[in-house]
């Protein structure tokens, strides 16, 4: 297996290239859109790394109400809580788009963390920045408005600020799972969508285009 210390010497410390350096414990998986990866209440015994594509997190009450938690792209780890002993999933995990995915097994993630302390400062933060966004998320539905809340979102979805695009494409995504996760109904959302249209913060051209100026309902008081 190839050391951090190694991929470090060819250049910046990738997680993708260094996982796929990992001796046994791992597989590549391709899930067609649509298709479930795991579901709620299913064993926890792996760790999940996206290579390619869109994955949609979601919970279902007792009530049967489902509600999304999470849609996550290229790079994110999914899974996770089976390293802290968590024996099933407490959510289910859907391709929104063809996926390709790395299934880790707990054993060789543990024995990773353990061993690499790169990529266990990598994973670390990783994780730390989820759990901030988790908190963000808590207080955007305590005390923003549900436009704020949906501006937010697309601009999540369209990855905001990692580069110096002005405006950026989302792949396409339902009201239905827009309303989910602002925690609205779809007609409002529908609502919202069509008053960002006619501002020129969002376009259709065969998918969502979401322009950086969106950020200006956001931080409208």
């Amino acid at each position: 297996m190839v050391s951090v210390a190694t991929a470090k010497k060819r250049g910046k410390f990738d997680p993708k290239t260094f996982l796929s350096t990992i001796d046994g414990g791992r597989t590549i998986a391709v899930f067609p859109k649509k298709h479930l990866i795991f579901v709620q209440g299913d064993p926890a015994d792996a760790v999940f790394y996206i290579q390619e594509g869109r994955v949609k997190l979601t919970v279902v009450a007792k009530s049967g109400k489902e509600a999304t938690i999470g849609i996550l792209s290229v790079g994110d780890f999914f899974g996770e809580g089976c390293l802290v002993g968590q024996p099933f999933r407490m959510c289910s995990a859907n391709a929104m788009t063809d996926c390709f995915l790395m299934r880790i097994e707990k054993k060789s993630m543990m024995q990773v963390i353990h061993r690499e302390r790169a990529f266990s400062d990598m994973f670390v933060a990783y994780l730390l920045t989820r759990n901030i966004r988790y908190e963000e998320d808590l207080v955007d539905q305590l005390f923003n408005s549900s436009e704020k809340r949906l501006a937010r979102i697309l601009l999540m979805l369209a990855h905001f600020g990692k580069d110096e695009k002005t405006e950026t494409a989302i792949p396409k995504i339902s009201q239905e799972t827009l309303a989910e996760m602002v925690g609205t109904t779809r007609s409002r959302v529908n609502f919202f969508m069509n008053r960002f249209r006619e501002l020129g913060f969002v376009r259709y051209n065969g998918e969502l285009q979401v322009h950086s100026s969106l950020l200006s309902v956001v931080l409208h008081d």
